[in-house]
């Protein structure tokens, strides 16, 4: 069986991503309040998987997961790419004409804001969690409250589904990182299918070093998706950059890696993994 360390609890999107990536087997979900308490439970089990939102389509990237990321003594084994379908969840005794506050978390209020505009008279309440919304407002029986979440939340904490879809955008998905520790890669994952990479790199502050480097990774033709600079904490002007690389041939990979050393600092790789599938 397969301890998996997610951000939230059950019912929640990342507990759909698991189960989703994992299909057919075993796990068990080891439900952290916080991605800090996340990575930190990696650090502490090189046993444990752990799976983490990374960006969402309408969002935007999760900018201190990268940090957290870079910092924490794993590696990216995988990815998945979930739907977010968004419901409205309450009480099974109440309707809609009990219906005086919706909570949920702050992203997925703004995801459903076409919603909620047609609901003016009902408060929005920021909240940590979609689906810990959700099981607070079950527990505490409290009668005229709503959550939105997924739907799966529904028979978990005994709530009642009002309505689904209710997300402004239907092309809404959250893409998840898989992680673990560097001694387990290569049992979690098929080299013979990985190609895709993530790594991160600083730059000397210096005109045409960026161009430089994405001349040398076009140049060995690597396909960058994805590019995510961050400011460099102490470093005025001075910018780690994120990029995600999709590969056909991983020697060319590594000889683009290599050939772009010289020209960067700190280049770290985070991961070499298969290109994951949007789930529907």
């Amino acid at each position: 069986m397969k301890r998996i360390a997610i951000q939230g609890i059950e019912g929640s999107f990342h507990d759909i991503a698991a189960h989703q990536y994992f299909e057919g087997e075993q796990i068990e979900l080891v439900c952290c309040q916080t991605f800090e308490a996340l990575f930190q439970t990696m650090a502490e089990d090189p046993t444990m998987i752990a799976l983490a939102a990374i960006e969402n389509t309408i969002a935007g990237s999760l900018l201190h997961n990268y940090e957290l990321l870079r910092e924490s003594p794993v590696t990216i084994v995988g990815e998945h790419k979930l739907r977010i379908r968004h419901s409205l969840l309450c009480l099974p005794d109440d309707d809609w004409d009990d219906i005086r506050e919706i909570h949920s978390h702050p992203v997925a209020l703004m995801q459903c804001r076409d919603f909620l505009s047609r609901h003016p008279n009902i408060k929005v309440v920021e909240d940590e969690d979609t689906a810990g919304a959700a099981a607070d407002i079950s527990r505490a029986g409290a009668r005229g409250l709503a959550a939105i979440c997924s739907k799966d939340a529904a028979p978990i904490y005994g709530m009642k589904v009002l309505e689904e879809g209710i997300e402004t955008n239907k092309h809404n998905f959250t893409r998840f990182l898989v992680v673990a520790a560097p001694s387990r890669a290569n049992l979690l994952r098929d080299i013979r299918q990985t190609n895709k990479a993530s790594i991160v790199f600083s730059l000397q502050h210096a005109e045409g070093t960026l161009s430089q480097v994405l001349s040398v990774l076009s140049f060995y033709k690597l396909n960058l998706t994805k590019i995510q600079s961050l400011p460099i904490i102490g470093r005025e002007w001075e910018y780690l950059f994120y990029v995600d690389i999709l590969f056909e041939d991983y020697t060319r990979y590594t000889q683009g890696i290599d050939a772009i050393r010289p020209l960067t600092s700190d280049l770290k790789i985070l991961g070499e993994y298969k290109n994951g599938k949007e789930s529907i």
